[in-house]
């Protein structure tokens, strides 16, 4: 079986590839943005394109058997009309293509109570679904999802980790169906060979339980007490605004949850264990667990902002177009490239920036007061990093080993900035670049000037005294 799969690079995208690639019957087919980069594996074919790419789409569909649709256009205004568009698209070029089969992952939840964002994911399985005499779709449906580095998962644990006493808002009574994400990409993989004549929508989730008890359940699964006092005066954007100061999140995905959780979101039919029986759900606090397990052993395999922006790309050239650079250098002193390499690749999360914190704090959380990152996205991986990573209000755009660490910016402000570390006839280059926009991008670079001086001369005095004592990595 030939398998299409889109959106590899998102969170449950990455999942998928991995437990389909552990299927021996399937050979699988990527469809990535033009740039992206794909860890793939040997039964892995690559093809670059877009769904608003007729030609690429063709490309990318040609012999195909099964399409995996996991794409949303979350992050752009219009999205929408993106996804109404891109669904269209793709529906109708896998029916050229002679596809026999869509398969689906969108949301629970009523199309009369339901919010912007899961109206448009309930629009998307609309349109993929709405030839079924030419194309079969399997609809999945989920509520919240539970796994490391997701980022319903996310919320919940940083809200109940950081806050013993929490004053919510009345959401928090609104019921649920929390579904594990082991059982989500199950679900996925098993349905591509699944003997089933037309279109279905199968609902996916656990036990029903509140967004309190959400809560509660994982301060039990972690064994914390934790005390909750809903009140009335929250309201959805300052409910949002709590959301982006107290967890990774930013604003533009804190609002489209918080506006979620005011209509319940129910399993409404028993396709899932008619279709699967094999798969039992599994438990909401077995999944806390499950999760809470893997971060701690650093096997979390996708995060929820792998795709987060649009600028880690192959194609650097924009670097050279830089107004304003910052480059600081020092020789290694006999240091091995490798611990050097390793050091600056430890950048970023619960290991920080090699000094001056209080500044990169403060930096991190003005971003996050006009809707950007901050510094609490941390890292997915304490130790490792691969292209598409995020560290904080970074982007892991190019790395290569023993050489080169290029981060792109992803905080908000006046232009574009990258920082690059790079090894280079025994010496490390610590390099900030900046783009600015306009008068106000000059003014910001010529006001942090003082700032740039303290802290980039003091990082890679400080990462080179890391790496002089810091022990090799095998």
């Amino acid at each position: 079986m030939t398998i299409l799969l889109t959106g590899a690079n998102g969170y449950i995208g990455r999942r998928l590839k991995h437990r389909l690639l552990q299927m021996p019957q399937i050979r699988l087919r990527l469809f990535v943005k033009h740039g992206q980069v794909v860890m793939a594996g040997e039964r892995c074919e690559i093809v670059e394109g877009s769904t608003f790419d007729t030609e690429s789409l063709e490309r990318a569909l040609k012999g195909i058997d099964t399409a995996y649709y996991l794409i949303h256009s979350m992050e752009s205004a219009n999205y929408r009309e993106l996804d109404r568009q891109s669904a269209t698209n793709f529906r109708d070029a896998c029916i050229r293509a002679g596809v026999k089969r869509i398969i689906y992952l969108g949301g629970l939840g009523e199309k009369e109570s339901a919010s912007e964002h899961l109206l448009s994911r309930i629009e998307t399985g609309e349109i993929l679904s709405a030839r079924p005499d030419q194309i079969q779709t399997f609809w999945f449906r989920a509520g919240v999802i539970i796994g490391s580095g997701s980022a319903s998962f996310e919320i919940i644990r940083n809200l109940v980790e950081k806050l013993p006493f929490m004053i919510t808002p009345k959401w928090v009574n609104t019921l649920c169906q929390p579904t594990a994400e082991r059982d989500v990409i199950e679900y996925l993989a098993l349905a591509a060979a699944l003997r089933y004549e037309g279109n279905i929508i199968i609902d996916i989730g656990s036990e029903r339980m509140s967004y309190k008890e959400l809560l509660l359940g994982y301060a039990h699964a972690v064994g914390l007490e934790r005390v909750l006092v809903p009140v009335p005066f929250f309201t959805p954007k300052l409910s949002s605004y709590w959301l982006t100061l107290m967890t990774p999140v930013p604003y533009s995905v804190a609002s489209a949850l918080i506006e979620g959780l005011k209509s319940e979101v129910l399993v409404k039919n028993d396709n899932a264990s008619r279709l699967f029986p094999a798969i039992r759900p599994m438990k909401y606090e077995d999944a806390v667990k499950a999760a809470v397990e893997e971060i701690k052993n650093t096997q979390v395999l996708s995060r929820w902002s792998d795709t987060s922006g649009t600028a880690w790309e192959v194609d650097h050239s924009a670097l050279a177009d830089a107004v304003f650079t910052d480059r600081q250098v020092v020789t290694l002193g006999g240091v091995e490239p490798s611990r050097v390499y390793a050091t600056f690749c430890s950048v970023g999360g619960d290991r920080g920036w090699f000094g001056y914190e209080l500044l990169w704090g403060i930096r991190g959380f003005i971003d996050k007061l006009v809707g950007g990152y901050g510094l609490s996205r941390g890292r997915r991986d304490p130790h490792t990093l691969r292209i598409g990573d995020s560290i904080d209000f970074w982007k892991v755009v190019d790395l290569q080993e023993n050489e080169r660490l290029l981060l792109y910016a992803q905080m908000k402000l006046p232009g574009k900035a990258w920082l690059e570390w790079r090894i280079k006839d025994g010496s490390l280059y610590q390099t900030a670049y900046f783009y600015p926009q306009g008068l106000a991008g000059r003014l910001y670079w010529y006001a942090l000037i003082p700032f740039h001086f303290l802290v980039f001369k003091g990082m890679i005095n400080s990462l080179m005294n890391e790496a002089s004592k810091a022990p090799m990595r095998f």
